[in-house]
């Protein structure tokens, strides 16, 4: 039971050198002035984050059982939060004056589901023309395009991923219509009125890449490359190599001055990628195409950080170990193309046993509310494989796992001291398929209590609708 009331929230420059090392000396002219300094020949993030966190109360949760999304389980324990962050977990802590009690007896608490591969508002419901915002399909290789410039905050979408689902961090892709997709952007799922106010601070753009069937299918039906799997990659490499040259460029101004060069918006993307900037995040499917690509990343000096969908990445656990590339799969989804008939149910088992970083995703509207029953599918089918994986172990697959591949598991993912109290009160085992999210904290503001009807979100679109939403 709650114990006391809660508040709702409320809404270097471097001189030019010469081969040896001395500086350019010269009778007719002074040295070129130096450049403005590494990364900052142009602004690099032009559309910040203006992410504010909800007002919260300091809260302790007692008598719970813990996954901490680590692969820790403390039975009968207790999480105390305040100011937004973790303050402590761990069995018999006690609370100060003045803070919120919750007794979650026969309850679970987790962190909150990070989910690292969906289309929420650029794909929002209602799913008609006029929404589908998700894909630059005229042209194979579209880097100059960001997913969150599409990102609708009135998606109900989200509501329901963090009512349904308790996820309270996402990663919202371009589709995989090209071979270069676009950015991707991560987001803190609260209500706000622009993509701007959701941004997850700090955290490290994507770029949207793909293999295999969609952008030959997509360009080959135009009667245009590429139309085979040897002319993606074809231009693919060909991309890469202008963006070599477009990084040499600057890296020559921002090092020795001079004329800046032009600017090239999808090049600016390439470049960050090859600076280690910005993550790639690869739709691909069939293991021999990973195994490409993966080569293909050491040609032109990058890194896959996850491959998305990845139905046979249990084929090559060791490849995506070796290179550190994560793979992003479903549980059971497969035969809906012929690069996806290939599947086996114990995808996510194999690969976390070989040592692979694995994790589920959604990639659906629909599935991003119920990721917990998904990983509990893929659990299922990984012991009767006879992988023995534990409840608390398998709650990686869907906290810190995620939180690596996008760059920010130093700041949740996890209930750790310090990180930000992203936490969900399950009012069962959050692997049954009759337990539902009791309450959800972003940023230790309570954003959902299924107890309290005027905690429960409604998106801008829905209000004055009959209903206002399926969750209230």
């Amino acid at each position: 039971m709650i114990r006391s009331t809660l508040l709702a929230g409320a809404v270097l420059g471097l001189s030019a050198c010469t081969a040896s090392g001395g500086k350019v000396q010269t009778a007719t002219r002074e040295a070129p002035p130096p450049g403005p300094g590494k990364g900052k020949g142009y602004d690099h993030d032009p559309y910040p984050s203006t992410y504010r966190a909800y007002p919260g109360a300091p809260t302790l949760v007692t008598n719970v059982t813990i996954f901490d999304g680590e692969g820790g389980r403390i039975d009968g324990g207790s999480v105390l939060f305040r100011d937004g962050k973790i303050v402590g977990v761990g069995p018999g802590l006690t609370a100060e004056p003045g803070v919120t009690v919750i007794d979650g007896a026969g309850k679970y608490l987790t962190p909150g589901v990070v989910d690292i591969h969906s289309h929420l508002g650029d794909y929002p419901s209602p799913g008609v023309a006029a929404h589908q915002d998700g894909n630059e399909a005229t042209s194979p290789a579209t880097p100059e395009v960001w997913a969150e410039h599409s990102v609708w905050p009135q998606d109900p979408g989200f509501g329901r991923a963090l009512t349904n689902g308790g996820v309270t961090t996402l990663q919202i892709l371009p589709g995989s219509a090209n071979l270069f997709g676009g950015r991707s952007v991560v987001v803190k799922n609260v209500y706000a009125r622009t993509m701007q106010a959701m941004k997850f601070p700090g955290a490290p753009y994507g770029l949207k890449m793909a293999c295999g069937e969609n952008p030959k299918r997509v360009y080959g039906s135009k009667g245009r490359a590429p139309s085979t799997r040897m002319g993606n990659i074809a231009v693919d490499r060909q991309t890469w190599a202008r963006a070599q040259e477009y990084d040499r460029r600057w890296d020559k101004y921002e090092e020795r001055g001079g004329e800046a060069p032009s600017r090239d918006i999808a090049m600016d993307t390439l470049r960050g990628v090859l600076d280690g900037e910005i993550l790639v995040q690869n739709h691909c499917y069939r293991a021999d195409e990973m195994a490409i690509v993966m080569d293909m990343a050491k040609e032109f000096g990058y890194r896959v950080t996850a491959f998305h969908h990845a139905v046979e990445a249990y084929k090559i656990a060791d490849l995506l170990k070796a290179n550190g590339a994560c793979a992003a799969v479903w549980a059971d989804w497969y035969g809906f193309k012929m690069e996806a008939y290939d599947a086996v149910s114990e995808n996510l088992a194999i690969l976390d046993n070989e040592g692979a970083c694995a994790m589920i995703h959604s990639d659906d509207e629909n599935g991003i509310q119920r990721l917990n029953q998904e990983v509990a599918k893929a659990r299922a089918s990984g012991n009767k494989a006879g992988f023995n994986i534990s409840e608390e172990a398998a709650w990686k697959w869907l906290a810190i796992n995620p939180a690596k591949a996008l760059g920010i598991a130093d700041r949740t993912g996890s209930l750790k001291a310090g990180k930000m109290a992203d936490v969900v009160l399950w009012n069962g085992n959050p692997f049954s398929v009759y337990t539902r999210p009791q309450m959800v904290w972003v940023d230790g503001a309570l954003l959902y209590d299924a107890n309290n009807p005027r905690l429960r979100p409604v998106s801008d679109f829905e209000l004055g609708q009959p209903g206002e939403g399926d969750v209230k």
